[in-house]
């Protein structure tokens, strides 16, 4: 997968399959809500996995009924399509 930075236009389209996520500070940003703390963590857990499997790890805030994702290629400095690829698979679980 490409690690390098998308252009406006390509995560303009990128966006268009994950209608969910927005765009804050050069990552990709979402907030998922539960109906308590464990079901939040469950996912947080099952998120981590996907992450692991990319070897590409997001930033993650859990709070009671909520999970706080940030995706962003640290060392490219913004969004790339492994972000992209990490949201749709977040999206998925």
């Amino acid at each position: 997968m490409e690690r390098r930075l998308l252009t406006p236009d390509e995560l303009s389209e990128a966006l268009a399959a994950i209608p969910a996520w927005s765009v804050d500070g050069g990552r990709l940003r979402r907030r998922f809500e539960f109906a308590d703390f464990a079901s939040a963590l469950s996912f947080v857990v099952r998120a981590g996995e996907a992450a692991d499997a990319m070897d590409h790890h997001p930033d993650i805030t859990l709070g009671w009924g909520y999970a706080e994702f940030a995706l962003t290629t640290h060392d490219r400095g913004g969004i790339t399509h492994l972000d992209i690829e990490l949201a749709r698979r977040i999206d998925r679980l």
